[in-house]
């Protein structure tokens, strides 16, 4: 088993390419090394520099790899697909020339505005319109993998059509994607996420490693609050300090002989420039303690 640990902007409180309540890329990627992870994602298209010279000289002088890219967009429209694969089309030049950066991570669009969290998209969806919403994923998991060798993994997500443990499982039978599996979104759609990666292992060569507070989850769901409030209110919380058991999930990776990344990716937006560092060094040290080392 060989793990590397790496992180995210999204640990630093990064939803958009750029927002004044957002840390500056600089200061991200000089703290994401201070902390002690290996690599880092791209975050969301635009954040970190989409010109290879520039994005190579960063990352080198900092120690870090360059683990993959985000891709996200509306699943369900012609218009969300293209949008997505054209992004395949701008960063799959730059990811091919990092060698560990083989994983491009696929969000659909979650159905609340990320800044005002009202509806946007109809909360659920069914019959054609799932067949559509597996095709367009499977379109763009062809195409990265048909022009850049690249591998799509599917991120289900929060407030998506694509959640619980039964939507998962679905997406899974009717198409051959495999996944980027988050814990903490696991949590909050309301499953067991070590059990479901041992289920599953097969499918899952990507992790986010995320906790989610149980209590305030409940809460959440009860009273239908969008995934905007919810990450404010501290939804996803500090590994070790929420419902996932991060022990037993080393021990299923030790099961399956686990060789690839996981990616520390705490939602924490907006958040103050200064919060995310500690948290950061703290989260490190959490993991190797149960054995990411």
């Amino acid at each position: 088993m060989k793990i590397r640990v790496g992180s995210c902007p999204d640990s630093w409180g990064v939803w958009f390419p750029s927002h004044e309540k957002q840390t500056p890329w600089t200061r991200c990627l000089d703290e994401m090394a201070a902390a002690g992870y290996a690599g880092t994602e791209l975050g969301p298209t635009g954040y970190l520099p989409t010109d290879y010279d520039t994005l190579r000289t960063a990352l080198d002088s900092r120690g870090l790899d360059l683990i993959g890219a985000t891709l996200s967009g509306d699943m369900c429209s012609d218009e969300g697909v293209k949008a997505v694969m054209d992004t395949v089309d701008l960063l799959g030049p730059i990811q091919v020339k990092f060698p560990d950066a083989r994983y491009m991570v696929l969000f659909t669009d979650v159905y609340t505005d990320l800044e005002t969290g009202e509806l946007i998209h109809p909360a659920s969806i069914d019959g054609e319109g799932w067949k559509q919403f597996c095709a367009n994923i499977q379109k763009v998991s062809d195409y990265a993998k048909e022009k850049f060798g690249l591998t799509v993994v599917y991120h289900p997500h929060a407030q998506t059509y694509c959640e619980s443990e039964e939507q998962i499982e679905r997406l899974l039978n009717d198409t051959t994607v495999q996944l980027c599996f988050d814990t903490g979104h696991h949590v909050y759609g309301g499953g067991d996420p070590v059990a479901f990666f041992r289920k599953h292992h097969d499918r899952i060569p990507y992790l986010h490693l995320k906790d989610c507070n149980q209590k305030l989850r409940d809460q959440i769901k009860h009273e239908g609050l969008s995934f905007v409030k919810a990450v404010s209110m501290g939804l996803m919380c500090e590994p070790g300090s929420g419902a996932v058991d991060f022990s037993d999930m080393y021990k299923a990776l030790q099961e399956v002989d686990y060789d690839g990344w996981v990616v520390v990716e705490q939602d924490m937006f907006p958040c103050p420039f200064d919060q995310p560092f500690p948290i950061a060094k703290r989260t490190r040290a959490f993991l190797a303690s149960v054995g990411m080392k």
